[in-house]
């Protein structure tokens, strides 16, 4: 199988099995015991917090552990939403459901929700912030990079509008971290979300920044285990992942990102040369590293990825009882449906050869040329 879904998980590198697995059998112990083992799973715990935070150039106080992004999210929506009672929250067409759902559900409990629409390639702009803003507004939240098309956001020129009108700014950085460099500071985000699947940690585990002085309600409740921020025995052995994935994404960050831009170009000249009609959905620099996002016009995507077992990779349009619908984030950018439909999301990874990426071009311009 030649693997290009990099953007929907990613393998656990072998640093990370080989730093976890002590918690997985005899270093049982529970952070809250005054035990030796459980002061080395405490420590542990404060270890990763401090590669998490390195990695992120914040103070290890300022993270908090979560399940993954998800969780991440709601917390800070919710949370936020909870701690003010009222108001409005100001977020954009493209976000990820783990985002979007949870301002539905808090419209539906009286919250004003402002979705932001993004131009056509599939960016917000920050002047739009500036004009959706009101006396009521408790929270922006936009993410740092889209997971369909890698597009990455003008998330310091949103921070620099929300620091001036003193309303409090999350990004959803789950697709960002371990690829570009996320600095809190230069960012200029009271809340940031990342997910350790995706950058080589297991899945179910991940994080939360918090800046001090940002309050919000806890969403589970319970022990004071992480500063009373988020209730429940720590998952250490995962804890352990996620701080030597932050550690490992820290050192290599620039030759990763070199690495994933040259195969990704290289894959989107290969498919250029067979098919001088493919379509670049998301803008052609201010993208990640990693992520092609293309169309063939007038195919399936489906279709396409349907006659290619060996290659695994996404769609831009999903296939419900023979019908097929087009990516809720394409559709913001405008696309049309014939463009739409035959999209797909190539993304590369760290284990990624140029022998892959070769051989994928091959199979994808074969496959195309089947169907026309």
């Amino acid at each position: 199988m030649i693997y290009l879904d990099y953007n929907a998980t990613t393998p656990i590198a072998p640093e990370v099995v080989r730093a976890m697995q002590p918690f997985l059998a005899g270093e049982f112990g529970n952070p809250s015991s005054d035990y030796p083992l459980g002061v080395r799973a405490r420590d542990a715990v404060a270890q990763a917090r401090q590669q998490v935070a390195g990695l992120l150039s914040c103070r290890p106080q300022e993270i908090v552990f979560t399940s993954g992004a998800t969780e991440a999210n709601n917390t800070v929506l919710k949370g936020v939403a909870r701690h003010f009672g009222q108001g409005q929250i100001i977020t954009t067409a493209i976000e990820h459901p783990a985002v979007l759902a949870p301002c539905r559900e808090l419209e539906s409990q009286g919250f004003e929700i402002t979705i932001l629409p993004v131009d056509f390639r599939g960016l917000v702009d920050p002047d739009a912030v500036r004009r959706a803003l009101t006396p009521k507004t408790i929270l922006i939240s936009v993410m740092h990079a889209n997971n369909e098309t890698g597009a990455l956001q003008p998330i310091m020129e949103i921070g620099d509008l929300a620091r001036a009108a003193g309303v409090w700014f999350h990004t959803d950085a789950a697709q960002s971290v371990g690829k570009v460099p996320v600095r809190v500071a230069e960012l200029q985000v009271d809340f940031l979300t990342l997910a350790g699947h995706k950058f080589y940690a297991p899945k179910g585990v991940g994080a939360l920044y918090v800046r001090p002085g940002c309050a919000f309600s806890p969403l589970l409740h319970g022990a004071a285990q992480e500063g009373g921020r988020r209730a429940g025995t720590e998952n250490v052995p995962y804890i352990v992942a996620l701080g030597e994935a932050c550690a490992l994404a820290r050192e290599q960050l620039h030759q990763d990102a070199s690495h994933l831009q040259g195969l990704r170009d290289l894959l989107h000249a290969r498919l250029l040369a067979g098919f001088p009609g493919l379509v670049l959905n998301g803008p052609v620099t201010e993208r990640l590293p990693n992520t092609l996002n293309v169309s063939f016009p007038g195919l399936s995507g489906s279709a396409i990825l349907g006659g290619i077992p060996e290659l695994a990779a996404s769609l831009g349009a999903a296939c419900h009882t023979g019908a097929e619908t087009m990516s809720p984030v394409l559709a913001a950018m405008g696309l049309a449906m014939e463009v739409a439909r035959g999209a797909l999301r190539l993304s590369v990874g760290r284990p990624t050869t140029a022998a892959e990426v070769e051989r994928a071009a091959e199979l994808l311009l074969a496959r195309v040329r089947e169907l026309r």
